[in-house]
């Protein structure tokens, strides 16, 4: 259904609600069908894989190279592994202090996330109530004042002079003027989200004004929603200038061992050359 094209009793209807919002018995069935308002979090990665991910540096990959050559040389020159165990512990602190300012971060964000959990004023069994955002369920009736985020996808179904700005989903920094009434196609297809005056969404806020809607979609089912998706699903394309530097990388790498194989060459035939000579020099 388009709301946007449909009257405010059709909507309504259509969303088994009334303008006095829904009971708290049927929310919270929608809640446990519908599942909460929030959109879907990225898959964390486990340490081990974010200490592997460290490791997989074109920078660190040359360290460990030279590391093993080095240690190698050492062994057949009988010297000291004191290079091997320090180039070693460098790239091993490197990527330990990598995972652990990394999980501190998340551990930041998630409790920045925690405090500043967005909540939202809605009618339940006819009483204003104030809920987390994400214990929204379509058909629930939101309050909207200036200053508040649009928790949802919502059908406005009262308004003074509210205006919001859609900047997140639009790019659109003029906040565009609401209301209640009905769109019209105009011979077009469909309206553009641009110019869907009589519709809130998620990630928008009220500037100016004052209003009321009913909730039509939450979660990955809003328009936010689709557009995470979207960006979920599509291949991440580095940029120009990665491409260079990965080509730089690349090109780094491969001088370096070869320069190590270079030298790791010179060194197994000196060895070699004084083992020869010691044995000639024992025979003599």
């Amino acid at each position: 259904m388009k709301e946007y094209l449909s009257s405010i009793q059709d909507v309504l209807k259509e969303q088994n609600t009334s303008e006095e919002g829904l009971s708290s018995q049927e929310a919270a069935g929608r809640l446990e069908k519908f599942g909460h308002n929030k959109l879907k979090e990225g898959k964390k990665d486990s340490l081990l894989k974010k200490f592997l991910d460290e490791l997989a540096d074109p920078m660190i990959i040359i360290l460990i190279v030279a590391a093993v050559i080095s240690g190698i040389t050492a062994y057949y020159e009988g010297e000291s592994f004191a290079d091997v165990i320090i180039i070693m512990a460098v790239v091993i602190i490197n990527a330990v202090l990598g995972v652990v300012q990394e999980s501190k971060a998340e551990a930041a964000i998630a409790a920045l996330q925690e405090i500043a959990a967005a909540t939202s004023k809605v009618l339940r069994d006819g009483k204003l109530v104030t809920l987390k955002s994400e214990e929204l369920v379509p058909g629930d009736v939101v309050i909207l004042e200036a200053g508040d985020s649009v928790p949802a996808d919502g059908r406005i179904i009262e308004c003074a002079s509210m205006k919001i700005e859609e900047a997140a989903l639009t790019g659109e920094s003029v906040p565009v003027d609401k209301i209640i009434q009905v769109l019209n196609l105009g011979g077009e297809k469909d309206v553009p989200l641009g110019d869907r005056k009589n519709m809130v969404y998620m990630g928008s806020t009220v500037v100016y004004g004052r209003g009321k809607a009913v909730i039509t979609a939450t979660g990955m089912d809003t328009e936010m929603g689709k557009i995470a998706d979207a960006l979920a699903q599509a291949k991440d394309e580095e940029t120009p200038l990665q491409i260079k530097l990965n080509q730089l990388s690349k090109f780094l790498t491969m001088l370096v061992v070869g320069i190590c194989v270079v030298i790791f060459a010179v060194g197994l035939f000196r060895a070699s050359g004084k083992r020869r000579r010691h044995y000639e020099a024992i025979r003599s």
